[in-house]
């Protein structure tokens, strides 16, 4: 264990007091950028991850002298929108027990379905020493508020051995992930298909040209200001289409603030139609070294296979062009499967502070995570490939 004396403790609510630079220091070599120090102080500065939306900032950090040694983003929730890990199961087991669920403290980026938690340790740290210091503090607020536990949503799969040691339980879900077999270009990708998911394929591609369409990445300083306000447009317009159940979580003040200092990590891809001045569909993505990830997409008139083209084709081209090795579309969506995209695991690690709840996941959560699994199996039984 690293020597307590040396150590201290810091929450705070809001990011934007810890040094931009000593925190994404902890965050070089993660392959993920969305807990990098921009994309969070955003989310909070912008409205949309804050305590009256039911996200309050309550970030955990490690210090020694005055150098940030570790951090994790963590967040108490009032309910469990915006974390796509549907938690109502054990809502439903709590009220019947007379436990009150929320508030609850949780690990993720918040409204970002994306592999990749884990506490942010400083290279030459001892991570098991600090992640256990760590997750004791985190017991001590939870007893301190009130809270009904701890969850990670999202884990990176090389830290959970971590979580795993100190009892926390492992929750398996489904996502999708593209993987680069070491293509050299688009027909490289097409070739793993059997013939007629090919031809598919070919004729949804096409049918961009028949209709006037052309598609048009765009990233980093490339990207205007006006861009970022049109995707904010077609993004709540998409979630509008939802009704209750969109998925409205970000503001447009968000969007805004990308421009200025965060467009280094973005792709664009742009939907143009004869000659319109603003797309008339886009998707909105990320990346960081090698690895890209889909998060929105929205259009302004309904195009033939636009959508496919615009968050799975055309990125899948980019992504060859650029290296990526793969590529995380966003969760939902069985017709990914046609498009390439493999069914994988993801992991929520949870602890709950009453100890029935906790007895009760952890009597049960074996065999649903079986049934997940097989899931998964059977969705990838499904996969249009021509060595299958």
């Amino acid at each position: 264990m690293p020597d307590a004396a040396t150590l201290q403790i810091r929450w705070t609510h809001r990011i934007s007091q810890i040094e931009e630079s000593a925190w994404n220091a902890l965050c070089a070599d993660l392959a993920t950028p969305f807990f990098e120090w921009e994309w969070l102080r955003l989310l909070e500065e912008s409205g949309s991850a804050v305590e009256s939306n039911g996200w309050l900032p309550h970030h955990l950090t490690v210090w020694r002298d005055d150098r940030l040694v570790a951090a994790a983003p963590l967040y108490i929730k009032s309910h469990s929108a915006g974390e796509f890990v549907f938690d109502h199961i054990w809502v439903d087991v709590a009220q019947r027990l007379e436990i009150k669920y929320y508030p609850k403290l949780v690990g993720m980026s918040p409204f970002s379905p994306t592999i990749g938690y884990r506490f942010l340790i400083a290279p030459g740290e001892d991570e098991n020493a600090l992640s256990g210091a760590m997750l004791k503090a985190i017991d001590a607020v939870c007893r301190r508020y009130g809270l009904s536990g701890c969850s990670f949503n999202y884990v990176d799969p090389d830290w959970a051995r971590v979580l795993a040691s100190h009892g926390f339980l492992s929750w398996t879900h489904q996502s999708f992930a593209w993987k680069n077999k070491n293509f050299q270009s688009f027909e490289d990708y097409l070739a793993i298909f059997k013939s007629g998911q090919r031809r598919n394929i070919k004729r949804e591609r096409s049918a961009m040209a028949r209709q006037g369409i052309r598609l048009v990445p765009l990233s980093g300083d490339q990207i205007t200001p006006e861009l970022f306000r049109h995707m904010y447009g077609l993004y709540t317009d998409t979630n509008a289409q939802f009704g209750p159940w969109g998925c409205h979580y970000l503001t447009a003040d968000f969007f805004e603030g990308l421009h200025a200092r965060y467009r280094h990590r973005i792709l664009l891809i742009n939907a143009y139609q004869d000659d319109s001045r603003l797309p008339i569909g886009m998707s909105f993505l990320l990346y960081k070294g090698n690895r890209l990830y889909g998060r929105y997409w929205g259009a302004t008139t309904e195009a033939h296979a636009l959508h496919f083209n615009a968050c799975y084709y055309a990125p899948i081209e980019w992504a060859i062009q650029n290296g990526i090795r793969s590529f995380d579309p966003g969760i939902g969506g069985h017709h990914k499967i046609r498009r390439g995209f493999e069914a994988v695991p993801n992991y929520s690690y949870h602890r709950f502070s009453e100890w029935r709840l906790q007895e009760i996941l952890r009597l049960n959560i074996g065999k649903i995570n079986q049934m997940e699994m097989a899931q998964i199996e059977d969705i990838n039984a499904e996969l249009p490939l021509a060595n299958r």
